[in-house]
């Protein structure tokens, strides 16, 4: 999930760029200069994908050379980190029973390792 959610962070707004580029011309006159502008996104788009998914297989298979090399090239020596919320499942009791509620937030707290969002 994290290589795929950093590289549609980078070829999202590339793309977008582009079809408000094609919005603002009705017809599709290639100039030079529109040309390029095409031509840069599409091989920016390759080069952040292809540093990219290097990264992530080098993080895998544990060769630290090659992530380093991809981290750089990408302008960061790290690769993104989405932290994944934790989730704890809470039973609720009707009846108010101070004893037992106490015992079950406890054991909430235990099963999430301290952490409650």
């Amino acid at each position: 999930m994290n290589l795929f959610a950093s590289l549609m962070r980078t070829v999202v707004p590339i793309v977008a760029g582009l079809l408000i580029s094609l919005a603002a011309k009705v017809g599709l006159d290639l100039d030079d200069a529109t040309a390029t502008t095409y031509t840069t996104a599409a091989i920016t788009a390759a080069y952040y994908a292809l540093w990219r998914a290097l990264e992530e297989l080098a993080g895998r298979i544990g060769w630290e050379p090659l992530r380093t090399l991809a981290g750089v090239l990408l302008g960061w020596a790290k690769p993104p980190q989405y932290e994944q919320p934790t989730t704890v499942p809470v039973k609720v009791k009707l009846n108010v029973d101070t004893a037992s509620l106490a015992r079950d937030v406890a054991a909430v707290v235990q099963r999430s390792g301290g952490r409650l969002q």
